[in-house]
């Protein structure tokens, strides 16, 4: 039996739904919906394609059995102290796996890991990006991590292989709205929309990325182009992706996040109409020049910050992935 509430100050009264007015009184109308759907955001950052998902399904399952035998090695450790660890993550493992690996390697003797330290990723990369993996020893030291990323104290280099149009400068920030569309994916909305409300009930929030060109189809950028004068592009409307129609290029780029929202750089990238190669999800290519990719190729190349502890300046560098050097 159905039931409709009368809620008074205090008390929420129940009777049966006995009456097509009753339901009529719960449904609402298409032309509601509607209304209801033009107050969220619009997403200006295409959905993901159809052919993601057997893909992602595919290297989700793949990393699972990759993630259950890893084991974290000696050359793999680019930085440890008595309260920071940092290792070179390698692509296609979840963070997890990598935090749980770290522990063993720590503490070969600590079975139980409940009793054990407190271990904490402060940087959570991407199950198929590479690169510096920071992990702190204590929780303390975790918290005034966490407000320096907060406080965009760390400075944070990606480097990325990427396939699309030529980019009319070789030097940009872009800031952008982030959000879950009402799918659930993540995509790019408009600056001014930060703040507003989504359909699964979060907020629009604030992402921002300044890139640098470094390389086109394999020929390192010239000194002279790479200190352009930055452009700086406010999203406001639908990306313009490169189509089929227009010859492709290979661009390396570098990355530097102001903000650490889920997937930044592989949506601002997807925006700029440079998608990462092998980021299907974010309309990358799945296949190139005879090549099918495991992953994407981003790579997280270095964190410089302050140490939480001592206060001496850290600079972490993790070496170049073959596609990058």
């Amino acid at each position: 039996m159905m039931f409709i509430s009368h809620s008074s100050s205090r008390v929420a009264h129940l009777r049966p739904i006995s009456s097509i007015a009753d339901l009529n009184f719960c449904r609402i109308s298409p032309e509601q919906a509607a209304v209801t759907m033009e107050n969220y955001p619009v997403p200006l950052s295409p959905p993901p394609p159809l052919l993601s998902k057997s893909v992602e399904l595919n290297r989700a399952l793949t990393a699972s059995s990759k993630s259950s035998l890893f084991s974290l090695s000696r050359d793999a450790v680019l930085f440890e102290d008595e309260w920071l660890i940092a290792v070179n993550k390698t692509q296609g493992i979840y963070c997890e796996s990598v935090l749980s690996s770290v522990r063993s390697f720590l503490y070969p003797d600590q079975g139980d890991e409940s009793k054990g330290p407190e271990l904490h990723l402060s940087n959570r990369l991407d199950r198929d990006t590479s690169g510096v993996s920071l992990i702190t020893k204590c929780h303390k030291v975790a918290a005034k991590l966490v407000k320096a990323f907060s406080d965009h104290k760390v400075k944070k280099i990606y480097i990325a292989s990427c396939i699309g149009s030529i980019l009319k400068t070789h030097t940009m920030t872009i800031r952008s709205g982030h959000g879950r569309s009402k799918h659930g994916a993540w995509r790019v909305y408009a600056l001014s929309d930060v703040g507003r409300v989504l359909p699964g009930g979060s907020f629009v929030r604030d992402m921002e990325t300044s890139f640098k060109v470094v390389a086109m189809n394999g020929e390192k950028a010239k000194p002279e182009l790479s200190e352009d004068k930055e452009d700086v592009i406010v999203v406001k409307e639908r990306s313009a992706m490169c189509s089929d129609d227009v010859e492709k290029v290979e661009v390396m780029v570098k990355a530097y996040p102001r903000s650490g929202r889920t997937h930044q750089i592989r949506l601002h990238c997807q925006y700029l109409g440079i998608p990462i190669k092998g980021d299907v999800k974010y309309g990358g290519v799945h296949e190139w020049k005879g090549r099918k990719y495991e992953g994407h190729e981003l790579h997280a190349e270095s964190l410089e910050f302050e140490h939480p502890v001592t206060g001496q300046f850290i600079a972490i560098h993790a070496p170049l992935p073959l596609w990058a050097a």
